[in-house]
């Protein structure tokens, strides 16, 4: 029989009972029992609210670029940001079908609706991009942070930027996020793309003169091409989306963001007002940066749990048995192909992992056939679409107020009537109408058949 870590598979269930469920592909939620003290965890990461500032700042120096060369961003003065959406009939339908009350109010937080890229990664990728052109400008004497940054979409610029590449390994929305900016930038662009990415992604970072490598192995293969490349080429950056700490803090300034929401919406959080927040997780860069945004803000008050396919948990894994990226979902038998195909990754970051471990609520999974029935169900009911893997933390308020044993333990069981929940929407908005009505039509099968 395999050992793991020296353990057996049957042990690591003994231990972890949830791994019995997800060994058999079953929908599960782990609730994390190790969380600290908000203060006392954040404290741990070497990190802080500055770090997060400075990336706030940078992206403020950046809008006059990101505004005229993206025109799209001009009417938001080159403001990267989606909307908060109240989603009452959704959350009628879930009720509906769940058979038991789901207190609260459910919002969706719509990255799919991102501008230039369509997805969450436009937060954290384009971030590290920006930053990595502004290091490189400021220290060749083409730019002070006191400058105005639309010089930078000037031709002796991307000249400049021409001379230098940009290499990263995703399974696709990272992969727009990075190509799309650092195409505008002038940068030469290389996405190492795994099997699971779709058509559609290639050849829309191919329009914009992108290098893409095509690989028939997963996430993990893509990256390890990427970082390759990258090692003894010192004009060449590599965006590491397990490790970046510059990633990280681009997601992490959503926190900033969705807190001026909220409060825009006269929604309080608070000790007798909880915020729920459901994020799915691929390799765990984005939901991780944003939880530490989120937390920074709302310390204690805010709960975090990450959503993932039930063929590729490797965050739940990693994080159950603590042992992070030193683990893989195909160590337990699993075989990592979900349609869900931002989120098709055996390995999780252990960067992410070991930071977060004491800050995240629980994670659970989800069957690739649920989020096709949520995809048509938002669009039936919200006129809303997005791809199948952003809707993954559909579930996340099911497993929550179902859960009384995590509700008394954290002393939530009266607030519950007070609390809100995001579902944060991940991506969407630029996948092609016939692949969209193809997902749709998938989801309204699957529930014709109900």
């Amino acid at each position: 029989m395999k050992n793991i870590q020296g353990r057996s598979i049957d042990s690591w269930c003994d231990t972890f009972p949830a791994l019995r469920d997800i060994i058999a592909y079953r929908e599960t939620c782990w609730f994390n029992s190790t969380t600290e003290n908000c203060t006392t965890a954040l404290a741990k990461t070497g990190l802080s609210p500055s770090d997060i500032d400075d990336a706030r700042f940078r992206l403020e120096r950046f809008q006059p670029f990101i505004a005229r060369v993206f025109p799209e961003t001009a009417s938001a003065s080159g403001i990267i940001e989606s909307p908060l959406l109240p989603i009452p009939a959704m959350q009628r339908i879930l009720v509906t079908r769940s058979g038991h009350e789901l207190p609260g109010k459910l919002l969706l937080k719509c990255d799919n609706l991102l501008p230039i890229s369509g997805s969450i990664k436009a937060r954290g990728g384009i971030y590290e991009v920006l930053k990595h052109s502004e290091t490189l400008a400021i220290s060749q004497n083409l730019l002070t942070v006191d400058d105005d940054y639309g010089l930078l979409a000037e031709e002796h610029c991307r000249r400049f930027f021409g001379k230098y590449r940009i290499a990263v390994g995703s399974t696709g929305n990272l992969g727009l996020s990075i190509g799309i900016m650092g195409a505008a930038l002038g940068f030469q662009v290389t996405v190492h793309m795994s099997a699971d990415a779709r058509q559609w992604k290639k050849e829309l970072l191919r329009s914009h003169g992108v290098t893409v490598i095509e690989y028939r192995a997963d996430y993990g293969a893509a990256v390890a091409a990427g970082r390759q490349q990258a090692a003894n080429d010192p004009f060449c950056h590599f965006i590491d989306d397990e490790n970046s700490t510059d990633l990280f803090l681009g997601y992490a300034v959503a926190g900033t963001r969705l807190a001026a929401q909220l409060a825009a919406m006269d929604i309080m959080v608070d000790e007798t007002h909880p915020l729920f927040v459901y994020l799915p997780c691929g390799v765990g860069g984005g939901p991780g940066g944003v939880s530490f945004g989120l937390k920074q803000i709302f310390g204690d008050n805010v709960h975090c749990f990450f959503a993932e396919p039930t063929h590729s948990p490797c965050m739940l894994i990693g994080l159950a048995t603590g042992l992070h990226d030193r683990v893989s979902v195909q160590d337990f038998g699993l075989d990592n192909i979900t349609a869900a195909d931002g989120l098709a990754v055996g390995r999780p970051s252990g960067f992410i992992g070991r930071i977060l471990a004491p800050l995240i609520d629980g994670v659970f999974t989800v069957a690739d056939d649920t989020m096709y029935r949520h995809l048509a169900l938002l669009a039936d009911n919200e006129k809303i679409f997005m791809e199948p893997s952003a809707l993954a933390g559909m579930n996340g308020i099911e497993w929550v107020s179902s859960s009384r044993r995590y509700l008394e333990k954290h002393g939530l069981v009266e607030q519950l009537h007070q609390s809100t929940h995001v579902v944060w929407g991940t991506g969407g908005s630029m996948v092609p109408a016939a692949e969209m009505e193809h997902y749709y039509q998938k989801g309204k099968g699957l529930l014709q058949k109900d």
